[in-house]
């Protein structure tokens, strides 16, 4: 799994595997949202790494233990809609106890730029570890504005999980938001003329939803 001090790719087999079969263009929608939604719970396994755990005492068919369980208050998902919301359910299969926030925004083709267009997030984010998903982190500028927003409700333990990110996104959240850690499946090798990532998988709302 190589990082930095902001930026980890999950090279696990099965997720690299997966995201093979999601970048293949004759992959169908319905197999697209299937194999989104397992990579998810792969990608949440590692996201989720170092959350805060306390005991309780239990009875075993066998004897009493003090067993470790999740401390603090629910996790909060933030899903930056629409294409989050691949992400979303599969990390709900494994964390279904988890508060769920969206944020609504979509790019502006001729700025690239994000425009917000909903925002509903759980209450006591300030106590919360929130995880905002979005597929691509590709110019960085819509993940970094939902960021803000996240911000602005009192979140201050905040982690981004993408299925792929781009250089220049990567730049981009960096500068942003140097304390919001980013985990991912790919670092591809760059953007094109129109801001999409290369090689990447198109455009992943588009491919799960099967709106192209």
């Amino acid at each position: 799994m190589p990082a930095d001090e902001h930026l980890t790719v999950v090279d696990h087999p099965l997720v690299q595997h997966k995201l093979t079969l999601m970048r293949d263009k004759d992959t169908p929608t319905a197999v697209f949202g299937q194999l989104l939604r397992e990579i998810s719970m792969l990608l949440a396994y590692e996201v989720t790494r170092g959350l805060a755990t306390t005991t309780r005492t239990i009875e075993t068919p066998l004897t009493k233990m003090e067993a470790p369980i999740l401390a603090g208050p629910k996790l909060a998902l933030v899903s930056i809609l629409r294409a989050g919301n691949g992400l979303l359910d599969g990390m709900r299969d494994l964390i279904p106890s988890a508060r769920v926030g969206f944020v609504g925004l979509y790019r502006d083709e001729e700025t690239l730029k994000p425009v917000q267009y909903y925002n509903k997030l759980p209450d006591g984010m300030d106590r919360r570890l929130t995880i905002a998903v979005d597929p691509m982190l590709a110019t960085g500028n819509s993940s970094a504005a939902a960021i803000d927003l996240i911000k602005e409700a009192g979140a201050t333990d905040i982690r981004f999980l993408c299925l792929l990110a781009a250089p220049e996104g990567v730049t981009r959240m960096k500068a942003a938001h140097p304390d919001v850690p980013i985990v991912t499946a790919a670092l591809d090798q760059r953007l094109n003329e129109k801001g999409y990532i290369v090689p990447g998988l198109g455009d992943a709302g588009d491919r799960m939803f099967g709106t192209k």
